[in-house]
This record gives structure tokens, sequence and C-alpha cells, in this order.
């Protein structure tokens, strides 16, 4: 894993946790030196990300990241475009999430940040480990995707919209 993509790996396991991490924990899952993690902190801190250091690991206080919720609805061969023009353009798929009629909402964490991550979920998916959730409602769904700027977002939007996965209707 490139240096940038563990990076943002931490910041998206730091923002999903209710919990501290320990630098250990983070060390063993990057599979890094514990010192590297520490460097990595520091960087993520002079970027502007509000990491405290515990007893008990990091928190991530506030993200200077922003966030939408894009609905969308497209055909499972569409997935694998969908994803990637999003990471290609600087988003991660941090969730997705259904409004299903009986269920109510079910979501499933995804943070989804590169190529890599996109092929790995979609063999899981093509491998029969699961389906993907938008089967259960007809194909819409809801991605909630971050990135650095509202710019990107609105990129992101944009592209979505120009390919036709932007949900108009129920």
């Amino acid at each position: 894993m490139k240096v940038n993509d563990r990076r943002k790996a931490i910041v998206n396991l730091l923002s999903a946790s209710k919990d501290p991490v320990a630098g250990n924990e983070l060390s063993k899952q990057f599979g890094v030196s514990r010192q590297i993690i520490v460097q990595d902190i520091t960087v993520l801190k002079g970027l502007g990300y509000e990491i405290f250091s515990t007893h008990h690991g990091y928190v991530l206080q506030k993200s200077p990241l922003v966030e939408r919720v894009f609905k969308l609805k497209h055909t499972t061969e569409q997935t694998e475009d969908v994803l990637n023009s999003i990471v290609d353009l600087g988003g991660t798929i941090i969730d997705e999430f259904v409004w299903h009629k009986v269920y109510g909402k079910i979501s499933a964490t995804l943070n989804i940040f590169s190529r890599l991550h996109v092929k790995q979920f979609l063999e899981g998916v093509r491998t029969g480990k699961s389906t993907e959730l938008m089967n259960i409602t007809g194909g819409y769904h809801y991605l909630t995707v971050r990135a650095e700027s509202e710019e990107i977002l609105d990129n992101i939007g944009l592209m979505l919209k120009t390919k036709n996965y932007i949900a108009l209707g129920d």
C-alpha cells in the first residue's frame, strides 16, 4: 500500500471508529512499524486533521473532509464504472445504504478509496460471497462519499448525473 493510501485509510478508520484506535493495532493492520504510524499521524495533523493521542489510542475529533450522499440507480454491470469513477475523481465511498419498505434503513460500511479496493469489493460480490445491497431495492441505493473539498463532490455529482446514475425518482 502506498503512503498516501495508508494515510487515507488511517483517516477513514479513525473516522469510522467510536473508540480510540491503538497505534499497535494500526501498525498490525497496515503492516508497518509503530514509528511509521506515528509519522503518519504527525503528517495528518499537519494537514489539518484533529487527531489526539490518548492512553487508549488515537481519536479523530473533526475531519476537514466533506461528505455528501448520492441517491443512485444503476445496474450491477455498471457498479464497477460507478465506483471507479468516484475514486478516480478523489472520492472515498464511505458506505452504502438502502431504504427497505419493511426493514427500514440497511447499511454497509465500504471505505473504498482506490481502484484496488473497487476490485476487491467486486471480487467479493462476483464470487458469490455476497450480493450488492442495491439488489434488494430494485437498483436504488445511496452512497455516502467523502472528499477533500466541496468542489470534488460537485465534480463527482456532475459525473454521476452525466452518466445517468443519479436516481431521479422512487
